[in-house]
């Protein structure tokens, strides 16, 4: 739609002055979100040497000396004090061959974050299930999460490692699809059923929803089907360095 084209140049326009002038694309600089693959022949060195400690001090002063707004309350029911300095960060920390510290950060804005599902799904209602499940949620979700999304799927598992999966999955390229065809062929499905819901970027209407649906996958329990939805808002923030 004409409103819709108007809207993603404005994105477009936004992120061309955040890169330009070395400030934030939103004002939720989000949750630090960090995947590490730590080499077995790594050694981190400090006050602690533990790489949690070094992770969040990074965070520390990457959040400070950039101005970046902090999120992060000490305790999330009663007080909701910050702690002033976007710490701590969510560290999901594995264990790999060789000598490489491979880090991706993906700061995970509150807007979209909430828009999050999971469900324990009976095997039994199979793919259609599954299909119905991600596509509903993301349509809900509505103009909430700031569309374009990106919309990743974590199938397998168990509870909290659908999430995981779920997470993970929005830093995967933009243009991949599963090696499996069967599961590439949910990915274009449910894209396609999301971009006909006319929700549009920014909510306004439109045909461009999602820009991408990323699955992965892993064995499960064979009396459940774990199914997750973590949604990105348009700025689609992830970085990967590896040390």
């Amino acid at each position: 739609s004409p409103l819709g084209k108007s809207i993603l140049d404005q994105c477009i326009e936004n992120a061309r002055i955040a890169k330009d002038k070395s400030i934030g694309i939103c004002q939720d600089t989000g949750v630090a979100v960090f995947f590490i693959e730590m080499g077995i022949n790594v050694r981190i060195e400090g006050n602690s040497g533990l790489i949690n400690d070094a992770v969040n001090e990074g965070v520390r002063r990457g959040y400070n000396d950039g101005y970046l707004r902090k999120s992060m309350l000490a305790d999330p029911l009663f007080d909701r004090a910050n702690t002033g300095d976007n710490t701590p960060a969510i560290i999901h920390l594995s264990l790999t061959q060789g000598d490489n510290l491979k880090i991706t950060i993906a700061p995970k804005g509150g807007g979209a974050e909430n828009m999050s599902a999971l469900a324990m799904l009976p095997p039994a209602v199979g793919v259609d299930g599954v299909f119905r499940f991600v596509t509903e949620s993301a349509i809900k979700a509505g103009g909430n999460p700031c569309p374009p999304i990106v919309i990743g799927v974590g199938i397998g598992g168990n509870f909290e490692r659908c999430a995981y999966l779920a997470k993970k999955a929005l830093t995967m390229p933009l243009g991949s699809h599963h090696h499996d065809p069967r599961y590439s062929e949910l990915e274009k499905r449910i894209l396609d059923t999301v971009n006909k819901s006319g929700i549009g970027p920014q909510g306004l209407g439109g045909t461009v929803t999602a820009l991408s649906v990323r699955i992965l996958d892993e064995p499960c329990h064979l009396a459940s089907l774990p199914v997750a939805v973590n949604i990105n808002c348009h700025v689609h923030r992830h970085e990967t360095v590896i040390l």
